[in-house]
């Protein structure tokens, strides 16, 4: 029984076709069916059902392959724990972070990332903060960077920055024009909000926990900041935005921007990971990257950190 052929299985398992398999093994399929043949003739097993179309593994199969991934995750470890003892930031990197922080982020990090550690192959991926820390669970993420905190005592968190959430306020508002506003001159009965499943959303609801008079004026489904400032424009209600998202708005857009006093209600953004996690030294150096070169768009410490944990109860769907 050997590593690679423990692969094969777990790729026939998931493409459930003998070619496509090889193909995404980067083999020929005469090699990939012989070496899952060894495997199944040593473990005097049949992993596979080959009757049927397409490929279903047996019951006991479906066992076997649930061990196959755990063994394969823990022996890519090993390599892990040798570029850790050598300071090597190398190799495969996989980073999940939430959407309406990758569009603001990324291009902050991503170039100096790609320069310092020429030998790292890091791959990205946006999901909803929940999905993302499932796959972080099942180590098919090495980091996530998302809205914290989660309290989640599986997870280790490590804070980036603090960023305040801006009002975008059409010219009708009584509180347009402004220096600074205090959040109880925001009404929440005529706010634009992302749609549900959203850790920005969510963190925007609790800001209003208290306000008994919130809701939507209609259900509006996007996931899309540029929608909702499209509609204020059009003066039909007001949004809270991120302050990095902020910096790339027009300059005519930028006067409907307004402040909250301190303590200014903020998200905390941080790295997360899992505790066993044996990549430690590459997150170490995101992190450290990461902090330097945000420290130039934004500095806010007399904040107020809203949780992104969905605490208000939905009335109507």
């Amino acid at each position: 029984m050997t590593i690679v052929q423990l692969k094969y299985a777990i790729a026939l398992s998931e493409y459930k076709n003998f070619t496509i398999a090889a193909e995404k093994c980067f083999v020929t399929q005469p090699t990939l069916s012989m070496q899952i043949q060894k495997l199944e003739s040593e473990l005097d097993v049949i992993i596979f059902d080959r009757t049927r179309k397409p490929i279903q593994l047996t019951p006991i199969g479906s066992k076997i392959i649930k061990q196959c991934k755990i063994i394969v995750s823990e022996s890519i470890k090993i390599q892990d724990l040798v570029d850790q003892d050598r300071g090597i930031v190398a190799g495969n990197f996989k980073i999940g972070i939430a959407p309406t922080i990758l569009p603001n982020l990324l291009p902050i990090f991503l170039k100096e990332l790609i320069n310092i550690y020429p030998m790292l192959k890091v791959s990205f991926i946006d999901l909803p903060s929940s999905e993302l820390i499932l796959k972080l669970k099942k180590n098919l993420l090495d980091l996530v960077i998302t809205a914290t905190p989660l309290e989640d005592d599986e997870l280790i968190e490590k804070p980036l920055y603090y960023e305040p959430f801006i009002a975008y306020l059409p010219k009708t508002n009584k509180n347009f024009g402004k220096k600074e506003i205090n959040p109880k001159d925001i009404s929440s009965n005529n706010l634009f909000l992302l749609k549900n499943e959203n850790c920005f959303r969510n963190s925007i609801e609790n800001f209003f926990i208290n306000d008994k008079t919130f809701q939507e004026n209609f259900n509006l489904k996007t996931g899309s900041f540029e929608t909702l400032i499209n509609l204020v424009d059009k003066g039909l209600g007001i949004t809270l935005l991120p302050y990095l998202y902020t910096l790339k708005l027009s300059a005519q857009q930028r006067k409907m921007l307004h402040n909250f006093k301190n303590p200014k209600p903020a998200r905390e953004v941080s790295l997360v990971y899992n505790k066993n996690e044996m990549k430690i030294h590459i997150i170490n150096e995101i992190k450290d990257l990461i902090k330097q070169l945000i420290k130039t768009k934004l500095q806010f410490n007399d904040v107020n950190i809203i949780s992104p944990i969905k605490k208000r109860k939905r009335v109507v769907e």
